[in-house]
């Protein structure tokens, strides 16, 4: 079972599981987007402890506890800081220590997931300015991406779920 069958509570044999099965490969390569995106071999500039830092933050502003529990132990394992887990709270980033490029981070993330229609090409460059590479932009994007699409199939499996 994948993590978001995991997570949105598919109980093995149920009429969901047995629909999901019919769509195996969509879960298979929803797991391995997760790998890809939050444990990649070469994270570049985004450290695999930010990345649970963002993406637990993510999860908590999509409302997913069970999500940002899976997150936050990732950060653990990862190397959890006190700024990091403070980002990962949901802490204001300035207040919270964060150098220039990290909050530029926070920021992006924190628009990406709560108010994605005010996202503009201005953003990009206040992610460039801080010092953020043009690839680290790519992969903060991947990330933000994932994370949501994650916590809207989750909450979506569990309402069919809880409907039957």
């Amino acid at each position: 079972m994948t993590l978001i069958e995991t997570l949105a509570g598919v109980g093995a044999g149920s009429p969901l599981a047995e629909a999901l099965a019919q769509r195996a490969q969509i879960m298979e390569l929803s797991q391995a987007s997760h790998d890809a995106v939050l444990l990649p071999r070469e994270p570049g500039g985004l450290s695999h402890a930010e990345r649970a830092a963002l993406a637990t933050r993510m999860a908590s502003v999509n409302r997913d506890d069970a999500l940002a529990a899976h997150y936050r132990a990732l950060l653990a394992d990862a190397g959890e800081t006190p700024v990091l887990a403070a980002i990962a709270a949901g802490e204001d980033a300035s207040r919270a220590g964060a150098d220039a490029r990290l909050a530029a981070l926070v920021r992006h993330i924190d628009i990406l997931t709560a108010r994605t229609r005010e996202a503009t090409k201005g953003d990009v460059a206040a992610l460039v300015a801080a010092g953020i590479t043009e690839p680290d932009v790519v992969r903060l994007a991947e990330l933000a991406a994932f994370v949501n699409y994650q916590a809207r199939v989750i909450a979506g499996l569990r309402l069919l779920g809880a409907s039957r």
